[in-house]
């Protein structure tokens, strides 16, 4: 006989009915055993939040020391002003709950800097939202020691990221049988491992299992581009200049303690230099990076955008129900949102070096000026002085 404990009920069956005829029964019992860890709840987990629970995973467990203040209340909707001064986790724990009461929810108000490696092995998938790059990188560490996929993810204002390390991750995709023969190595992260077919009438479906390889997140932050988005100047103008700015933001906390770039002098001399430095190291044209860009990523930092939040979330509790249930391309391995443009290109970022080119991009010296947050745009030039 079946067990709950083991098998999807029919109960089950007829409550997610919309979403087992999009993916299926296996896959909604492996998201019903499902259990993800998630990492400090603001706008941004909100919505994973949200989108996971409303999937039916088993468990979620949400750690978070921080209590309620004032500007959460903006982007977040599990909690209200009477929640000001509670713990974050806690206050918006009975919300989540009611979403479906089918999931098994933990609240820990612990700081997560305070967890040995080993908590992280005891979950399924580990998704840490806006932590310092130090702190991600630590916890992606501990994720891959127990061989754990990890996400980390954060907000800027009309910017946001999604960063995947799965490992290694199997996944499977319809396809109709080609007379083509099938490329084992499709790219230098993907290969094909099986190809099975299945016969309806006269209509042949080939079932492709494909295998993505990952880098870790100190990994990728340090390696280049693929040879495709730099050989040809066209390519190299459509490369977002937010690439850029994210990895000095890291370079910075880095720096500083993980703290956020302040509007002083001194901050913004390191963090203008910082960028230059990375979008040259990055082989893009100097050109695409320029003050007004700079300056709006900085206005940005550190703010919630409803819209953003419930895209990037939205994007990345897809991507997780994908990884559990082993179906579809997952994200490989950099996500970023531009919420003014509407672009979300992904980066494939691994420590593949492609060899240098004859015409690659002459070195730019140290910016003298650094970028403004309140005064007018000022036009950062070829030779690193600017102006107005």
């Amino acid at each position: 006989m079946l067990t709950r404990e083991l098998w999807i009920t029919s109960d089950e069956i007829a409550l997610y009915d919309r979403q087992i005829r999009l993916w299926g029964v296996k896959a909604q019992e492996k998201l019903r055993s499902a259990n993800i860890l998630l990492i400090t709840l603001k706008g941004l987990a909100n919505e994973i939040a949200k989108n996971l629970v409303l999937a039916g995973i088993g468990n979620l467990t949400v750690i978070d020391h921080e209590t309620v203040k004032e500007e959460d209340l903006g982007a977040q909707f599990f909690v209200t002003e009477e929640h000001v001064g509670q713990n974050r986790a806690q206050a918006a724990a009975p919300s989540i709950h009611a979403m479906n009461p089918r999931v098994q929810l933990h609240i820990d108000t612990d700081d997560v800097h305070t967890k040995q490696p080993d908590f992280f092995a005891g979950f399924d998938v580990t998704i840490a939202t806006e932590l310092d790059y130090a702190t991600y990188t630590t916890i992606n560490a501990a994720c891959r020691i127990a061989n754990r996929p990890f996400y980390a993810a954060g907000l800027h204002g009309f910017y946001g990221f999604v960063f995947a390390d799965l490992i290694s991750h199997d996944f499977v995709i319809e396809r109709a049988k080609s007379n083509v023969p099938s490329t084992t190595q499709e790219t230098p992260t993907r290969s094909i491992v099986n190809i099975t077919t299945k016969k309806d009438g006269e209509n042949v479906t080939e079932m492709v299992t494909k295998r993505e390889t990952y880098s870790p997140l100190i990994l990728a932050n340090t390696s280049p581009l693929p040879e495709d988005y730099t050989r040809l100047p066209r390519k190299r103008r459509q490369v977002t200049p937010l690439l850029t700015c994210l990895r000095a933001l890291w370079e910075f906390q880095k720096l500083s303690g993980g703290r956020l770039p302040t509007p002083s002098l001194q901050d913004l001399e390191l963090f203008t230099k910082l960028a230059r430095d990375r979008h040259h190291e990055l082989k893009l044209d100097i050109s695409t990076l320029d003050s007004v860009f700079l300056r709006t990523f900085l206005q940005n930092l550190g703010s919630e955008l409803s819209p953003v939040a419930a895209f990037v979330g939205g994007r990345l509790a897809q991507d997780v129900i994908n990884v559990l249930s082993a179906r579809e391309q997952p994200i490989q391995n950099l996500l970023l949102f531009d919420g003014e443009k509407s672009l979300s290109p992904i980066y494939p970022l691994h420590p593949f070096f492609p060899p240098e080119l004859e015409n690659a991009l002459p070195a730019v010296v140290p910016v003298a000026n650094p970028i403004s947050v309140d005064d007018e745009p000022t036009t950062v030039t070829d030779n690193g002085q600017g102006t107005k």
